[in-house]
């Protein structure tokens, strides 16, 4: 083993960092291993949704084809044949083809035993018959909580899930059995959600609730469990283990509580995976600018806590001595043991998360280097982490994070270091140059993959985590540190993690910054076929870039162009895409399956009739209006697809008044529009039929519902507030929220005085249920209809679509238009699609 000589030329920091990046130039990566761990993934990954004969018979087929291709070589070893061998390539060729049909089959055995575990055993049956039973479980996972969203016309209610291992079951009427099959449990919303939560792994459980079929085919579980309602029922404590873990989590939690909320809730993110505080907004962000990675605990964590033991890789790679090691006097092979030790604890404590597994196995491979003396490539490391880590749990196979976190880490071994050398003799600073080729890398072998589950990709990746990078090691650093010393110095744990809130207040900073801008994500076709068409165009990118290595405008243009992409200045996109139209009166916006609309009320004013279901899509639609003040938002009525979305409608915009229907139903929702109105201090008033409002020429009258007994049939649709609006030029327009028939009949019946309009929104994203009569004597010229694409109802109905183009009336729909606004009036009137 070479060390290190103080005095020999070269020996300096600077030069000794050059050496070794000569050395990593010169020596090309080893890829044995990697057809091998290849193999067992993929087989892993077809075994897993395949019957069991099959499993066995591509077992069989794979020994026996491995067989025979080894046979020559074992009996030329049997009658140590000598001297010169000219078919040698042969053989050896044929040994590794071998070795991949061995780990093949390796990897289809264990998948096969894993999935038997989901077809044996009373439980399969349980789900199939959605019986209700008893069982004793042991819990395998954190509790967490299912993220709060919109379905249909209301908010599918949070609820506490976790994974738990059922070994014993008790039917009415029947014996115990004892089994062994993983499960998904639901706690319902009523339960005690903080004893749930509280929950450790390995705690054994007493449960009653109802079985179900796993959503999916492929889900890791046989069958899910509706527990009943109330706290759970405990009868053996964790282990000794899990509760020093969930103690040292405990006492990071609770070193961060005065933090800022942002920070208190980021920081045991970022050091042990505790997402528990991260609220939806927050997450959303980091989704959208793809910083998700530093949620889940990954190799990063790990190789910081290193990073403090063992020095930079640079130096490690030349002497194998830096860090802390040698400065407090340990050997090699102490150091390897140090090590070992710091990623047992790092695993206990972060849980074995499929990428907590392989960063720990790649600190392991990378230990047991230094405590040998012999250096080795990082990849066949990474091959070896991953054949090891598919074999032990095959589920890994198939886990989108697992594939995810290989992919980088693949990128950052193979294709970072010489595009960071290209970036250096380029000029670029050398930490600069790592950390960009680092990011780039990273973000081109991972965004088609993210395409493929997600629809879209992200434009602000790069510079957000370069960004963020900068704050990650430090608040790792001291979040370990106020982990450590919890337990024994609350004082000094509560200082650690006010030192650690800085930097993890600048990410969650970046994070949300980056969300706000308006190209932030960009819509791409889903699916493996849309992941291969990223993949091409990533690859073009590429070969043109090399193609312009020594042209500088070519490339500051291309810069400038993505910059103008993601900051879509509303005057260039407007000239671009003429949309809005000059003079818009009317616009609907794209929310999904919701509805959202804007009266134009002025310069940078707007009326906003209905909030649509998702904050962001509504607010990016504001901004790209120019609507900066709301003198009124009108919610037609309660549901979700209509409300949910208010808080993008406060942001950073002066709201009048919100006004609302008599109905408060749903009472859940009703109660969530009067709390975020309350805390923007915004008043909330009820519409009243007849009433007439103007703001400068804007004017409109409150048509329904009507003043005394609710609505024909009681329910929220038919309380919608239906406006009849005079917009600026003169235009009519006619909204009708989510009125059904009956409601839409009373409607024309008691205001027999409405006659042709000029634009109808359709009730109700243009369900089958309208009114013909209605429709009828309104005679829009303009029918517009807010639906969600693919939405699970088939709205808009091809029924009512074809008795509007009948009437005469011109229809647009923003599930395939896109948002649309409507200018002039008249014979002048017009409506724009921007399209998507």
């Amino acid at each position: 083993m070479t060390r290190e000589e103080p005095g020999a030329p070269g020996g300096g920091r600077a030069a000794g960092e050059e050496n070794a990046r000569e050395a990593w130039r010169e020596e090309p990566a080893d890829l044995r291993l990697v057809p091998l761990a290849l193999a067992a993934w993929a087989a892993a990954a077809v075994a897993l949704g395949v019957a069991g004969w099959w499993v066995v018979a591509g077992v069989g087929l794979c020994l026996v084809a491995a067989t025979v291709l080894l046979a020559p070589t074992v009996l030329r070893w049997r009658f140590r044949e000598r001297g010169r061998d000219a078919g040698r390539g042969r053989r050896l060729r044929a040994t590794a083809w071998a070795g991949v049909l061995l780990c093949a089959a390796a990897g289809a055995a264990s998948a096969g035993l894993h999935a038997a575990d989901l077809r044996r055993g009373p439980v399969p049956v349980l789900a199939q018959e959605y019986g209700r039973a008893w069982v004793e479980a042991t819990v395998t996972s954190d509790p967490r909580l299912t993220r709060p969203r919109v379905s249909g016309q209301g908010m599918v209610p949070v609820s506490v899930v976790m994974d738990i291992e059922v070994v014993r079951v008790e039917r009415a009427g029947g014996g115990a059995v004892r089994t062994r099959t993983p499960v998904l449990l639901i706690v319902p919303p009523g339960a005690d959600r903080r004893a749930w939560l509280g929950l450790l792994p390995s705690t054994r459980l007493r449960i009653g609730g109802r079985f179900a079929p796993p959503r999916e085919p492929g889900d890791p579980f046989a069958a899910v469990l509706k527990a009943r309602s109330g706290p759970p029922r405990i009868v053996g404590a964790p282990s000794a283990l899990q509760r020093t873990a969930g103690g040292l989590r405990a006492g990071l939690r609770t070193a961060t509580d005065g933090l800022a909320p942002d920070a208190r809730a980021l920081l045991p993110g970022l050091v042990v995976g505790d997402t528990s505080r991260i609220g939806t907004k927050l997450r959303d962000a980091f989704e959208a600018t793809d910083l998700t990675h530093l949620l889940a605990v990954s190799g990063s964590n790990l190789s910081i806590v290193l990073l403090l033991l063992v020095g930079r890789p640079g130096r490690a790679a030349r002497a194998e001595r830096g860090g802390l090691a040698p400065r407090i006097g340990l050997s090699l092979r102490g150091t390897a043991l140090a090590g070992g030790g710091l990623t047992l604890a790092f695993v206990v404590v972060c849980r074995p998360e499929p990428s907590v597994l392989r960063a720990a196995a790649c600190g392991l491979v990378a230990l047991l280097a230094i405590a040998t003396g012999r250096r080795r490539s990082l990849v066949p490391a990474l091959a070896a982490v991953v054949l090891v880590l598919v074999l032990y749990d095959p589920w890994l196979a198939r886990s989108y994070g697992f594939l995810l976190s290989v992919l980088a880490t693949g990128a950052l071994l193979v294709v970072a270091p010489g595009w960071s050398e290209a970036l250096r003799r380029r000029g670029v600073p050398g930490r600069l140059a790592e950390a960009l080729a680092a990011a780039l890398a990273a973000q081109a072998v991972s965004a088609p993959v993210v395409v493929v589950f997600a629809g879209r990709t992200s434009l602000v990746a790069i510079p957000a985590n370069l960004f963020a990078e900068l704050a990650v090691a430090p608040a790792t650093v001291f979040g370990f540190v106020a982990l450590a010393v919890a337990p024994l110095w609350a004082a000094g744990a509560q200082g650690a993690a006010w030192v650690a809130g800085w930097p993890a207040g600048w990410i969650a900073g970046v994070a949300r910054a980056g969300a706000e801008l308006p190209g932030a994500e960009l819509a791409w076709p889903g699916g493996w076929w849309g992941g291969a068409a990223l993949a091409l165009v990533t690859v073009v990118v590429v070969a043109g870039v090399r193609r312009l290595r020594h042209r500088t405008w070519p490339v500051v243009g291309v810069v400038l162009l993505l910059v103008l992409v993601v900051a879509r200045p509303v005057p260039l996109v407007r000239w671009i895409s003429g949309w809005p139209p000059p003079g818009w009166v009317f616009a609907m916006c794209q929310v999904g399956q919701g509805d959202a609309t804007v009266l134009a009320a002025g310069e940078g004013a707007g009326v906003v009739v209905d909030a649509g279901p998702d904050p962001v899509a509504v607010d990016r639609c504001l901004r790209e209006l120019e609507v900066r003040s709301v003198p009124l938002l009108v919610l037609t009525h309660f549901h979700a697809d209509h409300v949910t979305g208010l808080p993008g409608v406060l942001k950073g915009r002066a709201v009048g008044a919100v006004q609302t229907t008599g109905l408060d139903e749903p009472p859940g929702q009703a109660g969530f529009v009067r709390r975020v109105a309350g805390e923007a201090g915004v008043p909330v008033v009820r519409a009243v039929a007849g009433e007439r409002r103007r703001i400068g020429a804007l004017e409109w009258r409150v048509l329904w519902p009507p003043a005394g007994p609710g609505p024909p049939d009681g329910g929220p649709n038919d309380a919608s507030v239906t406006l009849l609006v005079r917009a600026p030029g003169g235009a009519s327009l006619l909204l009708l929220g989510d009125l059904e028939p009956p409601a839409q009949r009373a409607l024309w019946r008691a205001h027999p005085e409405l006659g042709a309009v000029d634009v109808l929104k359709v009730a109700h994203h243009g369900s089958p249920h309208q009114d013909p009569g209605l429709t009828g004597a309104v005679r829009p010229r303009l029918a517009l209809v807010s639906a969600g694409r693919e939405n699970p109802y088939g709205h808009p109905s091809p029924r009512t679509l074809a008795a509007l183009r009948a009437g005469g009336a011109r229809v647009l729909r923003t599930d395939r238009d896109g948002a649309i606004a409507v200018a002039g009036a008249g014979e002048g009137l017009v409506a724009v699609a921007r399209g998507w």
